[in-house]
């Protein structure tokens, strides 16, 4: 078969711009193939070309995980031996779904377009139980200048804190071994170190009009109770006591000031 390329227990069929793994690249190299590189194609989770929204603090893979297996990834259920797997430059997203693959200790899923990292990280832990090398570079969601120059080396250290919180038998993670110094850090601090991001302008609550925002102390809201009111309220008050001070007092205005005695 054109592209592919058998060496031993390692099967590599690269940049083949194919959309979904070849049935008979699993009938043929399934049963003994222990290293799979399938870099440089055009594979991607179909799911209406949008992400799956996360459940809660797991993803909702359970509910179109085994629509959008079928789509792409389907063919890696019959390498039930797979320890390495190679999927760089492909265009996976959040929708990844990947079979059990209880013997697969290294995945490198490097410039790729996932983004949601916690989604990805629950999805691994669940599906590959014995994995030990992660590489992420060249996604949004692994950030370091090969993604975005806003990014620098605190943005990456959390990074690498969070997921080792998530995945703690990682012995290395990208491009770098994982210390005892990180473990550690992962151990107290992993937890807090999940980046959260904004919620879309559409989820934004706005004002109901009987609930208008107002700098005003609470006590100082209700109409009938302030000065200006209460001032009116003195003067009306005023006026129904003592009609006849209140009328000389107009008259005396009116004449320009000029003394005015009542009879």
């Amino acid at each position: 078969m054109a592209g592919l390329v058998v060496s031993g227990t390692q099967v590599s069929y690269i940049g083949q711009d194919c959309r979904e793994i070849p049935e008979h690249l699993g009938r043929d190299c399934g049963h003994f193939a222990k290293r799979l590189d399938l870099s440089f194609n055009l594979l991607r989770l179909s799911t209406g070309g949008k992400a799956r929204p996360c459940a809660g603090r797991r993803c909702e893979h359970q509910r179109l995980g085994r629509e959008s297996l079928t789509k792409s990834l389907e063919g890696l259920s019959a390498f039930g031996s797979l320890e390495e797997l190679i999927l760089d430059n492909n265009l996976l997203g959040n929708d990844l779904v990947l079979p059990g693959l209880p013997r697969l200790h290294t995945l490198t899923l490097n410039k790729n377009q996932i983004s949601d990292l916690e989604c990805l990280l629950d999805h691994l832990a669940e599906v590959t139980p014995a994995l030990e090398y992660l590489s992420l570079l060249g996604n949004v969601a692994c950030p370091n200048e090969l993604v975005s120059l806003e990014k620098d080396e605190e943005d990456y250290k959390r990074y690498r804190c969070f997921v080792l919180h998530k995945l703690p038998n990682l012995k290395f993670l990208d491009a770098r071994k994982v210390t005892r110094q990180e473990r550690e850090e992962a151990l107290l601090r992993g937890s807090f170190m999940k980046v959260v991001k904004p919620k879309a302008s559409s989820d934004r609550v706005t004002a109901s009009p009987e609930n208008h925002y107002t700098p005003l102390p609470a006590a100082s809201r209700d109409l009938t109770n302030h000065r200006g009111t209460n001032r009116n309220c003195m003067c009306t008050e005023y006026f129904r006591r003592c009609p006849g001070e209140v009328s000389l007092c107009l008259l005396r205005e009116k004449l320009g000031g000029q003394q005015v005695y009542p009879r």
